[in-house]
C-alpha cells in the first residue's frame, strides 16, 4: 500500500500521513481504475488529523471524561425521578404511612400497662363472660321470634297474646322493684379494714359491673338489717361513720348486695384487674363473693307516680 493512501489503523486515530509534496508539484492520480476522485470527498471517510494528540493529552482526555462521569450519572438519576408518575409516589408515601403506623401500635400495645398485667386466666374468663352474654342475646332472640310467630297465629293469638302480656308485666315488675325475685345468683359482702370503710363510689362501682355481667334484679342490706332495692334509678351517698344513704334510706356496714343472674359471669366481673374486689382491697378492705344457687331479692321498691309522661296509643 502506497504512503499516499488514506489507511486506517483500527484504533480510531489513522496513520500518519507521509510527506506533503513540496509546493508548485502537483500530485499524481492514482492509477487504479476504481480510485476515487480527488476533488470528491466520500462521507463516509474519517476526516484525517493532519497531527494526533500527543500522549500527555488523550489522558487528560481520558480523566475529564472519567471525572464528569458521577456529574452525568446523578443527571440521569434526576431524570428518571422526575419522570416517576405521581400515582408511584403516593404508593411510596402510603406505604410509609403504614408502617408508621404499625410500628407505633405495635409499641403502644407493647407498653400498655393493662395488656401486660392481665393475666391469661384473666383474659379467658372475660372470653366466657363474652359468649356467655352472646347466649343470653340470641336466647332472647329466639324467644321474641317465637312470641311473634304465636301472635300471628289465628285462634291461639288471643291467649298467646294474654300469657305474652303476663310474661311482659312480671319482667317490668323485677325490673322495676315492684315484684319479688328469686333465681341463681351471688351475695357480695363488703367489709371494711381498720379505719378504712366502704365508699358509695365502691358500692356503685360494684352495681354498675354486676348489671354490666348480666344482674336482673337486686338489693343491698346493712349491718343494721336495714334493705333497700336497687333499681335503675337507685343512687348512693355517703354518710358519717361509714354509712351510707341509700335512695334515701341511712345503711351501716357492713353491706351485702343479692344479685340474680349467672354466677359465674358476675364473679368474673368483679374479680377482673381493677375491678371492684382489687380496688376495695387495695383500700384496706375485704369483698366476699358467694354463689347461691336460690338467691332471694324480696325488698321492694314503691311505685314512682307520673306525673307528666304517659303512653303512645
Amino acid at each position: 500500500m502506497s504512503g499516499d493512501e488514506h489507511t486506517e489503523t483500527g484504533t480510531g486515530w489513522p496513520d500518519r500521513p507521509g510527506p506533503l509534496p513540496p509546493p508548485g508539484q502537483v500530485e499524481k492520480p492514482d492509477p487504479r481504475p476504481d480510485a476515487p476522485d480527488p476533488d470528491e470527498l466520500s462521507p463516509l471517510a474519517p476526516e484525517v488529523d493532519p497531527e494526533p494528540p500527543p500522549a500527555s493529552a488523550g489522558a487528560e482526555s481520558r480523566l475529564d471524561a472519567s471525572a464528569g462521569r458521577p456529574f452525568t450519572s446523578a443527571l440521569a438519576l434526576i431524570g428518571g425521578w422526575r419522570r416517576t408518575s405521581p400515582a408511584t409516589v403516593m404508593i411510596f408515601v402510603l406505604l410509609a404511612l403504614l408502617g408508621f403506623t404499625l410500628v407505633e401500635q405495635l409499641r403502644t400495645t407493647s407498653t400498655d400497662p393493662t395488656t401486660s398485667a392481665t393475666r391469661q386466666e384473666d383474659l379467658v374468663r372475660i372470653l366466657y363472660d363474652l359468649n356467655a352474654r352472646e347466649d343470653r342475646l340470641r336466647q332472647d332472640i329466639a324467644a321474641l321470634e317465637d312470641s311473634q310467630r304465636q301472635l300471628r297465629s289465628g285462634e291461639q293469638g288471643r291467649q298467646a297474646a294474654l300469657e305474652e302480656a303476663a310474661r311482659r308485666a312480671d319482667e317490668l315488675g323485677i325490673l322495676a322493684g315492684t315484684l319479688p325475685a328469686q333465681g341463681p345468683g351471688l351475695v357480695v359482702r363488703f367489709e371494711p379494714g381498720g379505719a378504712a370503710a366502704i365508699s358509695a363510689i365502691r358500692v356503685l362501682d360494684a352495681v354498675q359491673e354486676l348489671r354490666g355481667a348480666g344482674a336482673e334484679a337486686m338489693q343491698i342490706s346493712g349491718g343494721d338489717r336495714v334493705t333497700v332495692r336497687i333499681i335503675a334509678s337507685t343512687y348512693f351517698l355517703d354518710g358519717e361513720n361509714g354509712s351510707l344513704f341509700v335512695d334515701g334510706r341511712l345503711l351501716t356496714g357492713p353491706y351485702t348486695i343479692t344479685v340474680i343472674g349467672d354466677p359465674a359471669t358476675m364473679r368474673t366481673a368483679l374479680n377482673i384487674p381493677g375491678g371492684v374486689v382489687a380496688t376495695v382491697d387495695g383500700d384496706g378492705g375485704t369483698v366476699i363473693v358467694e354463689d347461691r344457687e336460690v338467691a332471694e331479692v324480696s325488698a321492694l321498691h314503691a311505685p314512682i307516680e307520673l306525673e307528666h309522661a304517659r303512653p303512645i296509643t
